[in-house]
């Protein structure tokens, strides 16, 4: 009879109360850090959100200087459904007397790449003026757009125009730059279910880099200047809310 295996002695002993303890503790430190900046998003942007989907939204919409609208994509040089459907929602805001101007920030940081003017060229067929757009050709993400609208551009009051996964992050990253921040956004998933759950898992670790970038660094935009006027001279004229 062949004598029984035995296991090394490493294998058979159970785990100790300071690894469990560690253990624990690991896990509580990742679920904090997961959970810590999305918790700022929803707080900080909690009562300053509509979805344009909702019955009677624009009621709910503040008037503000500026629709801030954030790019979010090309389909060669036409915007993507998503982006679209922001400037239908920029459109419909400007329409309704809510802003004065719309403040079209995306990527440009390619010749063959140009989000602002696709957007304005959006814009423009559908009848918005050009005299109340104005482009900024440096928004390479949320926190740059919201930095360079009040650094850049002057702006202190805005309505964040994006879809609604974003809107907690979109609003609380503009909040901390120094803007009064409303958001109105899209309810995407009822267009595109697929797309939407896949970019609102996204942005967990979205929301994380966010938190660092606003609440840990404050780090400047890739381009912090210089100063443009384009967008304080359209709300300098008579009747612009918030002039």
């Amino acid at each position: 009879m062949q004598g029984k295996v035995r296991l090394p002695k490493s294998l058979r002993q159970k785990p100790s109360r300071t690894a469990l303890r560690r253990s624990y503790q690991g896990v509580v430190l990742v679920s904090v850090l997961v959970l810590a900046p999305m918790t700022w998003a929803w707080l900080s942007s909690s009562g300053h959100r509509a979805i344009a989907e909702d019955a009677g939204w624009l009621a709910r919409v503040p008037e503000t200087q500026v629709a801030l609208v954030l790019g979010a994509g090309l389909y060669g040089t036409q915007p993507t459904p998503m982006l679209a459907r922001r400037l239908d929602i920029a459109a419909d805001l400007y329409r309704a007397g809510k802003v004065r101007a719309l403040l079209l920030s995306g990527d440009n940081s390619r010749k063959e790449y140009d989000e602002p003017t696709a957007m304005r060229d959006y814009l423009r067929a559908r009848g918005v003026p050009d005299a109340v757009m104005v482009l900024d050709y440096a928004g390479f993400d949320t926190w740059d757009s919201c930095v360079r609208a009040r650094k850049v551009f002057g702006a202190e009051r805005v309505t964040v125009v994006t879809q609604e996964f974003h809107i907690p992050r979109a609003v609380a990253l503009c909040r901390t730059a120094g803007l009064r921040a409303f958001g109105a956004g899209d309810d995407s998933a009822r267009r595109w279910p697929s797309a939407t759950y896949f970019l609102a898992a996204r942005e967990v670790f979205a929301t994380a880099k966010a938190f660092a970038d606003a609440m840990v660094l404050n780090s400047d935009p890739v381009f912090p200047g210089p100063r443009e006027v384009s967008l304080t001279r359209i709300l300098g004229q008579p009747g612009a809310p918030g002039a």
